[in-house]
């Protein structure tokens, strides 16, 4: 009944500060989990995502006018046209590059097809789904690679290879939303594409996990793999696509070689630069150590947010039941005096501190629950389920540690102030 007529009396006076706690305890919950989840996600995906220490393109048959990345027209030179007529390796050769620094090279072409671009692909759904993701890039044609030339890369890469009939093709795709609206098309078993003046059918209802280019995480969003006899031509070539590992066994010894791609000074960018040729990369090291920054200051970020939340919430709450418990010293030497002995007294004072500091932390709990969900959806790409549910755990025991705490010591100090004379 004391308990009771306690906790009625608080409710009206409460609501305000409680709902600001139930709100910080929220965020930090949400935050430390969806922090921690990034974080897990970007160390196991950095992993997969670079399996060997370079990767190199180039454009081939590069026009006399064309237009760059950024969609600006440029004109290329004599020296450059002809230098997009030859593979990597040749080029890296031809400008002072001691090949030996590199090992496990594969280079393979990627191909293109006259007006086969991923409008094409969409078939009959493009209208639909162009309505639900109008700024998609509907008009960028589609790379295409030979299913040998995939599985030379995917043996080293240790991959999944696969295998195609005379008429078939396959989607590779990793990027989840990307393979949601691809598998949409795929899942019509008469999906029919031309391919080089060739039609084809998709082997499978779905996309296919695979990946060429290294990345931090599965960015992939559309690879088409074609039999070996599709009838694609150099002239029909977009791209060279080159991978290797340093020749190297030593971190220092792979560190060295990596000035060469990356060092202006080095012999190679400088004879590069010279001649105007452009090799876009990417290197394993520098992947690395882009991918540690950015989640060194995710983990700050969120550590910093979410115990600050946490500590403020708890002192909040802490002062605001000690300060209770000063103003409430008359009512219980009244329970004394009517004979409540002190175990009775404590269990009381107990319960109520219990239930003002778990009331807001469970609601935080069921808003949390919704909040994690949505960051799933938006973080889409850089947050995985199935990295969801340790960072949870760690963020439960943070949170059990220093609220309980927090907890535990307002109790024994709201104990001793109502046990003085």
């Amino acid at each position: 009944m004391f308990v009771l007529r306690q906790i009625n009396n608080k409710i009206n006076t409460t609501v305000v500060s409680m709902t600001v706690i139930c709100l910080m305890l929220f965020l930090t919950i949400s935050v430390l989990s969806t922090a921690l989840g990034i974080r897990e996600t970007m160390q196991r995906e950095l992993i997969e995502m670079t399996p060997v220490d370079i990767n190199l393109e180039k454009r081939a048959n590069l026009p006399e006018v064309y237009k760059n990345e950024y969609e600006k027209e440029k004109t290329s030179t004599k020296e450059q046209r002809e230098d997009s007529k030859i593979s990597i390796y040749e080029t890296l050769k031809n400008n002072k590059l001691d090949m030996s620094v590199l090992k496990d090279v594969i280079e393979i072409p990627i191909y293109t097809s006259k007006g086969l671009t991923v409008e094409k692909f969409l078939s009959d759904k493009y209208e639909s789904i162009n309505e639900r993701f109008p700024r998609l890039m509907y008009r960028i044609e589609e790379e295409i690679i030979k299913v040998s030339d995939y599985n030379k890369i995917a043996r080293l890469y240790g991959l999944q290879e696969y295998s195609l009939n005379e008429n078939e093709y396959i989607v590779l795709c990793e990027f989840d939303n990307q393979t949601a609206i691809r598998n949409e098309p795929l899942a019509d078993k008469n999906n029919i594409l031309e391919i080089a003046g060739k039609e084809y059918n998709t082997k499978y209802n779905e996309c296919k996990e695979g990946f060429i280019e290294m990345s931090t995480s599965h960015t992939n969003t559309g690879i088409i793999l074609v039999p070996d006899s599709c009838p694609l031509t150099s002239k029909m070539q977009s791209k060279y696509f080159l991978v290797a590992n340093y020749n190297s066994n030593t971190e220092e010894g792979k560190a060295e070689i990596e000035k060469n791609f990356v060092n202006g000074e080095s012999d190679l960018i400088q004879s590069l630069d010279e001649k105007g040729i452009n090799i876009d990369g990417l290197t394993k090291i520098s992947l690395v150590e882009s991918s540690v920054g950015l989640a060194t200051i995710v983990i700050f970020i969120a550590i910093y947010l979410g115990v600050i939340f946490l500590i403020a919430s708890s002192a909040i709450l802490a002062l605001k039941q000690l300060t209770e418990s000063s103003d409430n010293k008359e009512r219980y030497i009244i329970l004394r005096k009517i004979g409540c002995d002190e175990k009775m007294i404590n269990s009381s004072l107990f319960k109520q501190i219990g239930i003002f500091f778990i009331l807001p932390l469970i609601l935080a709990i069921v808003h949390s629950i919704f909040g994690i969900k949505f960051g799933l959806r938006v973080l889409n790409g850089l947050l995985s389920p199935t990295d969801i549910l340790p960072s949870i755990i760690v963020s439960a025991i943070v949170i059990t540690v220093i609220y309980g705490a927090y907890f535990i010591a307002t109790y024994i100090e709201s104990k001793r102030i109502i046990s003085q004379d």
